[in-house]
């Protein structure tokens, strides 16, 4: 596949899965993993090592269930009512490709509604996914808060 097709249905990818989030189909976003995947959220920007760097998450298959359950599943009075979203990705730019994996990073906006209140929060994505005939899988995620290392409001969503 040619560098501007593998870009091109990166691209696709990545808005699934955004839209999959923001309509709150969230088994279905847990099908778009690896199950060795993980999703990664440091606190520092510039860390790389993030096994051992302070995370808002560092999860695999197990942790990426249960924040799932325990987010969505009206358990917890810190997520209810579940806050709306639209989240909006750009500035996309293929890092690498190859027939075992795709580099991939982007930026991300995303603006959440809850009990009348809104929060803005802008990060720098990047993914490795692999490929999976004609689709992906997410092997990794990290997403880099630009505001990370300060002050977050309580996020009761996956970001």
């Amino acid at each position: 596949m040619s560098a501007q097709r593998t870009l091109t249905a990166a691209i696709h990818f990545i808005n699934q899965e955004a839209d999959l989030l923001d309509q709150g189909e969230f088994r279905e976003w847990l099908a778009l993993w690896q199950p060795q995947g993980m999703y990664i959220i440091p606190v520092d920007r510039q860390t790389t090592d993030f096994a051992n760097a302070l995370n808002y998450a560092y999860d695999n298959q197990a942790m990426r269930e249960k924040r799932v359950h325990r987010l969505y599943s009206g358990e917890s009075i810190s997520t209810t009512p579940r806050a709306r979203t639209i989240r909006m990705t750009g500035r996309h730019r293929l890092i690498e490709a190859s027939d075992q994996r795709v580099e991939i990073r982007c930026a991300q906006f995303l603006y959440e509604y809850r009990k009348g209140k809104e929060h803005h929060y802008v990060a720098d994505l990047s993914y490795t996914l692999v490929p999976q005939g004609e689709r992906f899988l997410i092997a990794q995620k990290v997403i880099r808060l630009i505001n990370g290392d300060d002050y977050l409001h309580s996020i009761g969503y996956i970001l």
